[in-house]
């Protein structure tokens, strides 16, 4: 199995659960993560990755990080200064649509959308609104491609359109698509050579359906449209997504293992939760498992049953922790504070 990884958390796109994929598996083996400096929650995002950035870097000796998994912005030869040279590099993507819904309501508060009551008045006339020399407008506007490192204002041209997909072509190994969540980490175990059960998990800092509303069609366009850089990055990689699918697994073994992980999905929430699945952050009783409620958006999580055996407790109380405490459970595990 490969331990050494780089994963660039591309804003609002199923990635936190990807982290808890990895969290867990860097837990299980023992393994190292490139904190934040100080034990936060982002490496100095939205500024470009530095290696310095990261707890317990230092440039005289080059300690290497086994997993890189914090928002970051992504800037390759700085993240190979805190990574082993094998490192599997990948990210997550999400239709620009979506994205910018999600980004709507979850960053309500950012610059460039504190002043309107919807998407669509953003959206009638953005430049009236967005500003992108302001410190959050990123948010606002393509946001995968400033993940990626680029620039998001930059115009729109088929030569800057090539040029960017090759760079991420070249620095990344794989890329998954948050649409297609459960083949996304059937392609990733297979990429990793895990085997299922470390890529299992249940859908963590995900929005309550009543925040989320549903766009017309001309409103649709105007995101594309905003978007278009984020749109054509996302075009192209959810093509090869599916080409490298058919290339290295084929549909069918595809669709026995989404079904196999799919199971193994319901067989835990049987055995680790109340109820059906997630609840409103007023239901979850224990504290210590409340997500982070940001901007408008309604955070859900999990609780879990009473009465687990010890062992049962611990798997199950992981898979439901939200990034930030289990953040910063697995950074007092490596940086042990020093008793005064």
């Amino acid at each position: 199995p490969q331990t050494d990884i780089v994963f660039l958390k591309v804003h609002k796109s199923a990635s936190s659960t990807v982290m808890n994929i990895l969290f867990r598996f860097g837990e299980t083996h023992n393994l190292t993560f490139a904190f934040p400096l100080g034990g936060g929650f982002q490496l100095y995002y939205p500024h470009h990755f530095m290696a310095r950035f990261v707890q317990g870097f230092s440039p005289k000796s080059p300690q290497r990080f086994n997993i890189l998994c914090h928002h970051m912005r992504f800037l390759q030869p700085e993240v190979q200064k805190v990574v082993p040279r094998s490192a599997v590099f990948f990210s997550i993507l999400r239709n620009p649509v979506q994205l910018m819904e999600s980004s709507f309501m979850y960053y309500k508060g950012a610059s460039a959308f504190s002043r309107v009551r919807s998407l669509e008045e953003f959206l009638s006339q953005p430049y009236l609104y967005y500003d992108p020399a302001k410190g959050d407008s990123n948010y606002a506007k393509n946001l995968m491609t400033f993940d990626f490192g680029f620039n998001p204002n930059a115009e729109v041209s088929a030569e800057r359109v090539q040029l960017m997909v090759k760079a991420i072509e070249a620095s990344f190994d794989f890329l998954l698509i948050s649409e297609y969540f459960d083949e996304s980490m059937v392609l990733l175990k297979e990429m990793l050579c895990w085997d299922l059960d470390s890529v299992v998990s249940f859908p963590l800092n995900t929005r309550d359906s009543s925040t989320k509303s549903s766009l017309s069609d001309s409103v649709v366009e105007k995101i594309k449209e905003w978007n278009r850089l984020d749109w054509e990055i996302y075009t192209h990689f959810n093509r090869t997504f599916w080409e490298r699918i058919d290339r290295d697994i084929g549909r069918e073994r595809m669709e026995r293992d989404v079904r196999a992980l799919r199971e193994r999905q319901a067989e835990l929430a049987r055995t680790c939760l109340q109820g059906t699945g997630s609840v409103a952050p007023k239901d979850i009783k224990d504290s210590s498992l409340r997500p982070l409620q940001h901007g408008g958006a309604r955070i859900l999580g999990y609780n879990l049953k009473q009465g687990l055996d010890k062992e049962t407790e611990h798997m199950c109380r992981r898979l439901v922790t939200p990034e930030l405490q289990y953040s910063s459970a697995l950074y007092k595990k490596q940086f042990p504070p020093v008793p005064h």
